[in-house]
């Protein structure tokens, strides 16, 4: 919590130095996140403000985080990623949540045909159609670019420095030279300090911002004066968020219908064995479940699918090569996130997936849902509380709370804040558009100075 603090005062002791590399252009700023992503401009003369990414898109502004492949030499990018995906009859690849894999060494890339991309690639790829876009909006060819990063990519700091690493080479990859990255959480009480009326007295700040891939939370001092780096007294976050919260009713509730609790015996063999778990929780993460296609992998489900006890685990088997084979994996996610936010309005939802062979209609209460979702919803909310005693201070100590990020609607989120700070002192940002307009501010900071 702290490294990432200094590493951010150091930043700004440098930045006359910056200030040189930026000085009298146009600078994007870019919230590049799991599910969304959204670029800003700023030049000397103040906020450029959002550039239309993607007119199918029902908000222009938001540009989903996704690409498609139909092969190796053509790609297409947010909701005509899904458009297209659907009209060449899932076939290809079609990619998510890449950012959630930067901090995993193990993840190094995919093959879209025979052509490998390792993960830079596919950001760069991703992050450079970001830069053509708006480069054709605003007719500059724009090279410089406040990032947001999340407080955290990972626990360990060295895994951290590597997912920025990683980060920084896809940004190069896409086009930019000049490069500034800017933690999220301070993003968002960035923007909230400039666009807030001045106070009589300083007050502590918490901004939490519930995103898809990243949960970030940074405690800072908000005065009558501009926002100032040396304002922050402490961020803390980690890499659960609503992504999360969705591979727990994947787990809990979808997976089992493609075979997880499937039992097995091996010809002459005397013990009986179960779906190796291993195996079956990629299920449950929409960038993982792609790897289960592998040949050595489909050979082992037919070897399952023959050996199984039963005619109902045989077809839950024939559910899961459906699912593997027409790629419906992004779409049952897509079924399954509308069901979490459901949930946020209502006590129940429909789960409703409706394909050949693979036919799911199911009620999920909010409160099976809290309960599959336990550990994460946990997970979160001790880490919030973590850098509150991290700052030295207690929850009745914060004057005002800064939520963003989609998952900030989670019921059972919104009930724990308020339990520790009052439902007086919670405030909501724009959930698309808070960090992003606070990585705006400090481009036009450095655009102007």
């Amino acid at each position: 919590m702290q490294t990432i603090r200094r590493d951010f005062l150091k930043c700004e002791q440098n930045q006359s130095h910056r200030m040189l590399l930026f000085e009298n252009m146009l600078i994007y700023a870019i919230d590049f996140g799991t599910s969304n992503s959204l670029l800003g401009a700023a030049d000397p003369t103040g906020l450029r403000g959002f550039v239309p990414l993607d007119p199918q898109a029902a908000d222009p502004g938001v540009l989903r985080s996704l690409l498609y492949f139909p092969n190796s030499k053509e790609v297409f990018y947010g909701a005509r990623a899904i458009q297209e995906f659907g009209h060449r009859d899932f076939t290809g690849r079609l990619v998510r949540s890449i950012k959630k894999q930067l901090p995993r060494r193990t993840f190094i890339g995919t093959f879209v045909e025979n052509r490998p991309f390792n993960l830079e690639d596919l950001i760069g790829v991703f992050l450079g159609e970001m830069r053509r876009r708006a480069n054709a909006h605003y007719g500059e060819d724009v090279t410089s670019v406040v990032l947001g990063r999340p407080a955290r990519f990972a626990f360990d700091e060295a895994d951290d420095r590597y997912a920025e690493g990683r980060l920084e080479r896809a940004a190069r990859i896409a086009g930019f030279k000049n490069i500034e990255f800017f933690p999220e959480p301070i993003a968002a009480a960035f923007g909230y300090g400039r666009s807030a009326e001045s106070t009589r007295r300083e007050e502590l700040v918490l901004a939490a911002d519930f995103g898809g891939g990243t949960s970030d939370f940074t405690v800072y001092r908000l005065g009558e004066e501009n926002f100032r780096a040396s304002d922050v007294i402490a961020m803390g976050g980690l890499s659960v968020a609503g992504d999360a919260l969705d591979s727990a009713i994947m787990r809990k509730r979808i997976a089992p219908l493609f075979g997880t609790g499937v039992q097995y015996q091996v010809p002459f063999g005397s013990n009986i064995l179960t779906m190796p778990p291993h195996l079956m929780e990629r299920i449950c993460h929409p960038g993982e479940i792609s790897l289960l296609r592998k040949q050595d992998t489909l050979e082992f489900f037919r070897n399952v699918q023959q050996w199984a006890l039963g005619p109902e685990d045989r077809e839950k088997i024939e559910r899961l090569f459906t699912l593997l084979n027409d790629q419906l994996g992004i779409s049952l996610f897509e079924t399954v996130e509308a069901a979490k936010r459901a949930l946020s309005l209502s006590d129940s939802a429909a789960l409703e997936f409706t394909y050949p062979d693979v036919e799911i209609d199911e009620q999920l209460t909010r409160p099976e849902f809290e309960s599959y979702a336990a550990a994460p919803l946990e997970a979160i909310i001790t880490s919030l509380d973590e850098t509150i005693a991290a700052a030295q201070l207690k929850p009745g100590q914060i004057d005002r709370v800064l939520c963003t990020g989609g998952t900030a609607k989670v019921p059972w989120l919104r009930e724990a804040l308020v339990k520790r700070f009052g439902k007086e002192k919670l405030h909501d940002l724009d959930p698309f558009r808070g960090v992003a307009r606070g990585l705006m501010e400090r481009a036009a900071e450095l655009a102007y100075k």
